[in-house]
């Protein structure tokens, strides 16, 4: 029987664990490239070889989450399996990121620092993330409670991030910028997101007490058969893993920078609304995170994919009819541009059923857990769980790719250039904060509609593409749902007693 004293605090001292981290998470998954765009010239060839770096250090990263989940299981110490690696990660991690945002190189120079300092946060970061993410099925093997704790996780887990991408914007680009420059700005967020992720991850190390009967058991062999054996074996987890890589694929575009640069060359240079692209697209989300233990209560799984996909699909919609039927400056509302209150309006419902989307695909793959103990005779909750930030990262890589493309595609780099050189002028104490904002409104004038519009169109119809792949296969193919889970766990509790017996 678990401990209702320990799991209620649980409930709240491990999610908390989780904020700086998403903090870092969002800074450099959806800030790192802007902030190359923004403060580097570069020329075709070194944003390619960066976009390759990206690419490949990702894929590197998802390749070695499983890796890291088997080193997890093999893991025994006083302090359990899970919280060394916490705390090694974390550590390193600051580290990496400090640096990366402020050592000031230029040129070819930059892009070897770059490729080295990325290649080490996939691997500090990995140690943190899958060793936490690794913990929830080690806390309770109840369906209920395990609800709660990945609704209540992802909820800080939200607030991390949206902390991070509503003030990264506002602080750093346009009017508010920190120190009156991109340059000077990234470098003091970058430092203190260094000191708060540990800070916030402590409360989860000292603080949570998971289940470390494990520690009972002789450590499993580590091997890539293993890794392999236990991903291929579970055709549960296949088919989740999928469907979980196209969705992600899809939800990431709009922040890969693409959406950035979109709100940029359309309506201005002004960090500050970006922020509230940010703020309004992604804090309809609380609603989720909050009440979605609630609705899983009433409401199966594959039905509230149903509702989400509508709700998806009508954003894209508004978004699309932005771009076909409206102006901008044909219309003003609370003080922003009607075209910019409709875009933002449609990302909101867009992103609500995505996060939707996200939010029962994570409880999925959890639950292959108990499927693969039936199955199989072992849990291999590290291995299982790595597969989430596994698929992740992967998507992650592709997102990349698209926005590089995108950016050849439109040209949009001789704008980001531009805006780099006159950063930099600023930053050199060359021109005053008034002359900077100026100089940059007057390059934004050269933006053609054909330009803009064009990543419009990407961040809109491509998303709503792999969104529907996703949902039909996951309605087709993913079997565990309520009724199957309650079954399985029902039948291994049985097992267990029979053996005490």
């Amino acid at each position: 029987m678990e401990d209702k004293e320990i799991t209620k605090r649980n409930l709240w001292l491990f999610p908390l664990g989780t904020v700086g981290r998403d903090m870092v998470y969002n800074l450099v998954t959806y800030f790192l490239l802007s902030f190359v765009l923004y403060t580097k010239r570069l020329n075709t060839a070194q944003l390619g070889v960066i976009t390759v770096i990206m690419i490949a250090a990702r894929v590197f990263d998802a390749l070695n989450d499983p890796i890291m989940g088997n080193i997890i299981e093999r893991t025994r110490t006083r302090w359990g399996k899970f919280k060394p690696w916490l705390v090694i990660g974390i550590l390193t991690t600051s580290v990496v990121i400090y640096l990366t945002f402020n050592l000031d190189l230029r040129g070819w120079a930059f892009v070897v620092f770059f490729g080295v300092m990325y290649f080490l946060y996939s691997i500090t970061y990995t140690m943190h993330d899958i060793s936490y993410w690794g913990m929830i099925p080690a806390l309770s093997s109840d369906a209920d409670t395990r609800n709660k704790f990945t609704a209540r996780t992802t909820l800080f887990a939200g607030i991390g991030g949206l902390t991070a991408t509503s003030l990264i914007p506002k602080l750093t680009n346009g009017d508010s910028a920190i120190g009156g420059d991109a340059l000077t700005a990234y470098g003091v967020i970058a430092l203190v997101i260094a000191i708060l992720a540990p800070a916030f991850l402590a409360i989860t190390v000292f603080g949570v007490k998971e289940q470390r009967n494990i520690n009972d058991e002789p450590a499993p062999h580590v091997s890539f058969k293993k890794i392999w054996s236990t991903i291929t074996g579970n055709d549960q987890l296949l088919w989740i893993s999928l469907i979980l890589l196209i969705q992600q694929v899809g939800n990431g575009i709009v922040l890969s920078g693409i959406g950035q640069n979109y709100v940029y060359m359309e309506f201005g240079y002004e960090g500050g609304l970006f922020s509230t692209f940010q703020i309004v697209g992604m804090a309809v989300t609380g609603i989720l995170m909050i009440f979605y233990p609630v609705i899983s209560r009433r409401l199966q799984r594959k039905r509230f994919m149903d509702i989400m996909m509508l709700v998806s699909t009508l954003g894209y919609a508004f978004m699309l009819f932005a771009y076909l039927f409206m102006q901008k400056g044909s219309g003003s509302l609370a003080g922003f541009d009607m075209k910019f209150v409709v875009v933002t309006l449609g990302y909101m419902l867009a992103n609500f059923g995505q996060y939707g989307f996200y939010l029962i695909m994570m409880i999925s793959v959890m639950n292959t857990v108990e499927y693969n103990e039936l199955k199989r005779g072992t849990r291999d909750e590290g291995i299982i769980s790595s597969l989430r930030p596994f698929i992740t990262k992967l998507a992650s890589a592709l997102y990349v790719a698209i926005a590089y493309l995108t950016y050849v595609i439109f040209n949009i780099l001789q704008y980001t250039n531009g805006i780099s050189d006159i950063e930099t002028e600023a930053n050199r104490h060359l021109i005053t904060d008034v002359e900077k904002n100026q100089k940059i409104a007057e390059l934004l004038q050269g933006v053609e509609p054909s330009q803009s519009g064009g990543l419009l169109l990407v961040m809109t119809v491509l998303p709503f593409l792999l969104m529907l792949i996703s949902y039909l296969l996951y309605k087709k193919h993913y079997t565990l749902d309520e009724t199957e889970y309650d079954r399985i766990c029902k039948e291994l509790e049985t097992k267990k007693k029979e053996r005490k017996a």
